[in-house]
């Protein structure tokens, strides 16, 4: 391991052109939408990818929205780990989207806290980590193969990967007519491939996941109800009040009060 980085963001100006490469391995999670030329082409990936170049190997990437979040990794592997990529079928020089890169990124950031700490058996977790994020890399591609075999199966991940997005980072502005592009879909088959999935509307879960999160910022701090809204994706404090009351039949401030007897 040479360098290792995790979570790392950057603006819509970012570009990484190296036309020779670099002299050791290069592992990107990118986890939004980016454009890489491989052999004079563009390709653009989705929210989920994962890249490995091999040394020398030109390298261009740059984002395709107004931002950029990526985990990186310059590594050298040795004889064994090489035969195993090889095994399993790994792709390289290529990126390949991912459905879901959760666990991915988890390993990633275990690697790092290592790489950069003074802890007695640091290279040996790492070398494991390594292994472990190979062997994951290759499940999801494997499953990726195996759904691609049933209807409507290549979108189950991605499909969950968008509404667990959805909880997790509700402040977000989720855009309908993107996510049916991450999917390659229209607008209206998306929504209607979403609700078949989960049982609920795309727009509802974008609610939900946002007036559950004030709820909670409401009841564990001192912000402000205007503060509240704008943290959850709502700026205009006026709408974020009745629709919290819509779901909830109190204002915010009736809840926060009620929340702290």
């Amino acid at each position: 391991m040479y360098e290792i980085g995790y979570n790392h963001r950057h603006d819509h100006n970012f570009c990484i052109n190296r036309p020779g490469g670099s002299d050791n391995w290069l592992m990107l999670i990118v986890k939004t939408p980016a454009h890489f030329r491989v052999d004079g082409k563009d390709i653009r990936t989705s929210a989920h990818s994962v890249m490995i170049y091999t040394p020398y190997t030109p390298q261009y990437y740059y984002p395709a929205t107004n931002e950029y979040f990526d985990d990186w990794m310059h590594f050298l592997p040795d004889e064994n780990e090489q035969q195993m990529i090889k095994e399993l079928e790994i792709p390289l020089n290529q990126p390949v989207d991912i459905a879901d890169i959760t666990d991915m990124s988890a390993m990633i950031r275990s690697m790092c806290f290592e790489h950069y700490s003074s802890n007695e058996f640091k290279q040996k977790s790492i070398d494991l980590y390594f292994q472990l994020l190979i062997l994951k890399f290759s499940e999801k591609l494997n499953r990726q193969k195996e759904m691609h075999d049933r209807p409507e199966g290549v979108y189950s991940e991605k499909l969950l990967w968008i509404r667990q997005s959805i909880y997790r980072w509700p402040s977000r502005n989720y855009s309908i007519d993107d996510m049916a592009k991450e999917l390659s879909l229209s607008r209206s088959r998306f929504q209607h491939l979403y609700t078949e999935t989960f049982g609920v509307s795309v727009n509802k879960d974008v609610i939900s996941s946002r007036l559950n999160k004030a709820a909670e910022l409401l009841k564990t701090t001192d912000l402000s109800v205007k503060d509240v809204g704008i943290s959850v994706g709502y700026d205009n404090t006026s709408y974020f009040v009745k629709l919290f009351g819509s779901i909830y039949g109190l204002t915010p401030l009736q809840y926060k009060q009620s929340a702290s007897k």
